[in-house]
């Protein structure tokens, strides 16, 4: 079982959330939150697997919680309205483990949760920085892998050789300015 803390300040989105993610068979909310200091207690207190949160939650914004959070061993995923300058590259440099928009329908936050508990990071498309990603066919390789495949399924979408998928990868990585090992 899955267990998950949500820290939402919009009372009604923080309970669909939470009824949604209820109805998952290996999923389990377990607390609920209304700005970042309850969310690091519940967290501290809970040891949850997985802490949802949106990204400019009261009394500690979501980037500040999150580093708190990670040091309990709980994954992060941020949600958010839309992109803001700077988020995704503070997301990646703090591994946020997931960095989503609201209005996604909820059978692909619970996907990517389970996903991200099998060790993937999972970024909606919409909010790469376009700084971050130069070319067209590395663009096409996030979108894919962020949907969950692999090199392999990858390479053959793309009538590719593993060898050139995996060059994207590590143009990407480069860009992230992320250690490889």
């Amino acid at each position: 079982m899955i267990r998950i803390v949500i820290a939402e300040d919009q009372e009604m989105l923080l309970g669909t959330i939470g009824s949604l993610l209820n109805l998952e068979d290996d999923m389990e909310v377990v607390g609920e939150a209304r700005n970042g200091e309850e969310v690091l207690t519940l967290v501290h207190r809970l040891q949850p697997d997985v802490c949802i949160m949106d990204i400019e939650i009261p009394k500690k914004i979501g980037p500040e919680a999150a580093e708190s959070i990670k040091s309990f061993g709980c994954k992060v995923i941020i949600l958010t309205n839309f992109a803001k300058n700077g988020y995704f590259h503070y997301a990646l440099k703090a591994d946020i483990r997931g960095y989503l928009l609201k209005d996604r329908p909820s059978e692909e936050l619970a996907c990517s949760i389970r996903s991200i508990m099998d060790g993937k990071q999972i970024y909606s498309p919409e909010l790469v920085e376009e700084d971050f990603v130069a070319n067209e066919r590395e663009i096409e390789v996030l979108k894919l892998s962020a949907d969950g495949q692999i090199n392999g399924e990858i390479s053959k979408k793309q009538n590719q050789k593993k060898g050139t998928v995996r060059s994207y990868f590590s143009s990407i990585v480069d860009k992230m300015k992320l250690p490889t090992g």
